[in-house]
């Protein structure tokens, strides 16, 4: 953009919702103010991340976007935390995925990939 002249006080970022942006600059308020302790700055991204996984998905997108390593890792291991230690069935129904598979389809990936399902 700058290379074409093209001035302008917009920074095009598809598919990232004001909303989600929002969000991202919290973060980075937070994470740019002098004083604050390691802890308190723990404290900050746990009550972050409580929010509804669709939230977690667009921040996911957005920091990918952004190029942002740090929040991306935060958000990503929150992902890790949710699924850690559930079911498929049960990780399916925090992330609302929904089955589309037939039960033939099923039973011969549940064969095929046997060891995921103990």
């Amino acid at each position: 953009m700058v290379e074409d002249d093209c001035v302008s006080n917009v920074i095009p970022l598809p598919n990232v919702h004001i909303k989600t942006m929002i969000k991202v600059i919290e973060y980075w308020k937070k994470h740019s103010e002098e004083g604050v302790s390691k802890d308190m700055l723990m404290d900050f991204d746990k009550a972050f991340m409580k929010v509804h996984h669709s939230i977690l998905y667009d921040l996911i997108l957005a920091t990918n976007v952004l190029n942002d390593k740090e929040i991306l890792d935060v958000i990503c291991q929150e992902v890790v935390d949710r699924i850690k230690g559930k079911t498929p069935e049960e990780t399916s129904k925090e992330f609302d995925i929904k089955n589309d598979f037939i039960p033939e389809e099923e039973k011969e990936i549940r064969k095929d990939n046997a060891w995921d399902f103990e």
